[in-house]
C-alpha cells in the first residue's frame, strides 16, 4: 500500500494567484462592483429632451429599458388634450364650442383645477384665458385694453360658470374659454412620472419648462439638489444665478414668477399673471413663488395661485395646508429682495 505525502512546507515565493482561483474571482468581483459604483456612467441612466407645450423638457431616469419613445407618446397625448395652440385639441374644440366632451386627461386636470379654485377663493382659475389673451400673454394677439374692456370680459370669467358632469363640460356663456397653461406643464410631468412608475422606474428627474418631479436618487446615488433662480427680469431666460439650492427627493417643484414673461408699455411693466378677480396683471410683492407638493400639477397650480394671493394671504393659507410647502422671494417696502419659506425645507443656506 502506498501513501501520498502531504507537503506542509510554506514557500511563499512559489505561490501564484492561480493557486487560489476562487479568491482571485472574489477580488475581481469586488473591484468590478466598486468600479460600477464609482463610475455611474455604467449604470442604466438614460436621457430624453426636446420641445413640448411651447417649451423645453429634460428628463433623466435609471432603467434597463429605453423609455424615450414612451415619454414622447405620453407628452404628445397631453398636448392633444390640453394645448390651446392646437385647434384640434380637446380643450380647443371646447373653446370653439364644437364639442362639450373631455377626454380622461382633461377630466383629471379640470377636477383638480376646480378643487384648487375653491380652496383659493378663485385665485386659481382656468377660465382666465380671455383676460390673458386681452393683455397679450395668451394664445391670441393683445387687444387695446382699458377698464371698460376688462369689466366686459370679467362677465364670462370664473369656474362657477362651468357645469361639469362626468366627461361633459357645459358653459353658461359661450364666450367662456379655458386655458390650462398654469397646470398643464405640471400635469405633463406627472403623466411621465406615472409611466415610469408603471415600468418600475423609481430614480428619475422630469423637468418641463421649469416644473419638476424627482424620485429616488440621482446618477451619483445621492439625494437630488434643485436650484431656485434669482428673480431677475430676464425675458430671454439667460440668467441662471441661483437664490438657493434645496436637497430633496420624492417631491414635485413648480415655480411661478413675473421676471421672464412680461412687457413694458408706456414705462410700465405688465406681467403675465392676471388676477381673475380684478382682471388686471398682479402688482403684489412676490417676485417668485416656488411650491413643493407630491403632484406636480398641484404644485404648478398653487405656484400661480400664490402669486395672485400675495405674500400674507399665501402664508395664512400654507399654515392651514401642511401638505404644501413654499419658498417665496419678495420685494420689501424698501425695494430689497427678501425670502420667506415654509419650515422643513433642506436649504443650503438660510436667509
Amino acid at each position: 500500500m502506498s501513501f501520498y505525502k502531504i507537503n506542509t512546507t510554506y514557500e511563499p515565493h512559489k505561490l501564484k494567484w492561480w493557486h487560489f482561483p476562487f479568491l482571485f474571482i472574489l477580488i475581481l468581483g469586488t473591484i468590478f462592483i466598486i468600479y460600477l459604483r464609482c463610475n455611474p456612467q455604467n449604470d442604466n441612466w438614460k436621457y430624453c429632451e426636446g420641445i413640448i407645450f411651447g417649451t423645453s423638457y429634460h428628463i433623466s431616469y435609471n432603467s434597463s429599458k429605453n423609455l424615450n419613445d414612451s415619454v414622447i407618446i405620453v407628452l404628445n397625448n397631453v398636448d392633444k388634450s390640453l394645448s390651446t395652440f392646437n385647434n384640434n385639441s380637446v380643450i380647443s374644440q371646447i373653446n370653439l364650442n364644437c364639442s362639450n366632451l373631455m377626454d380622461s386627461m382633461m377630466c383629471n386636470v379640470v377636477h383638480v383645477a376646480q378643487n384648487i379654485y375653491k380652496q383659493t377663493g378663485g385665485a386659481f382659475d382656468i377660465t382666465v384665458a380671455p383676460l390673458v389673451n386681452a393683455w397679450g400673454f395668451g394664445f391670441k394677439n393683445a387687444e387695446n385694453i382699458d377698464s371698460v374692456k376688462v369689466d366686459s370680459i370679467l362677465q364670462f370669467v370664473g369656474m362657477d360658470k362651468l357645469n361639469i358632469s362626468g366627461n361633459k363640460i357645459s358653459k353658461s356663456d359661450q364666450r367662456v374659454m379655458l386655458d390650462c397653461s398654469a397646470i398643464a406643464k405640471g400635469f405633463g410631468v406627472d403623466v411621465v412620472a406615472d409611466m415610469f412608475i408603471r415600468n418600475k422606474v423609481f430614480n428619475f428627474m422630469i423637468e418641463i419648462g421649469g416644473e419638476i418631479r424627482i424620485s429616488g436618487k440621482n446618477i451619483s446615488n445621492k439625494i437630488w439638489k434643485i436650484g431656485i433662480n434669482q428673480p431677475v427680469d430676464d425675458i430671454l431666460s439667460d440668467n441662471h444665478d441661483l437664490q438657493n439650492i434645496i436637497e430633496i427627493t420624492n417631491m414635485s417643484i413648480a415655480t411661478s414668477g413675473n421676471y421672464r414673461n412680461f412687457y413694458i408699455k408706456d414705462n410700465k411693466k405688465y406681467a403675465h399673471t392676471i388676477d381673475p378677480k380684478s382682471g388686471y396683471p398682479i402688482q403684489h410683492s412676490i417676485l417668485s413663488s416656488t411650491v413643493f407638493a407630491k403632484e406636480c400639477m398641484v404644485a404648478d397650480a398653487y405656484a400661480t395661485a400664490f402669486m395672485v394671493m400675495g405674500l400674507e394671504k399665501s402664508k395664512v393659507f400654507l399654515s392651514k395646508h401642511k401638505e404644501l410647502k413654499a419658498y417665496f422671494i419678495y420685494s420689501t417696502n424698501e425695494g430689497e429682495n427678501a425670502v420667506w419659506h415654509s419650515n422643513g425645507l433642506n436649504l443650503e443656506k438660510e436667509y
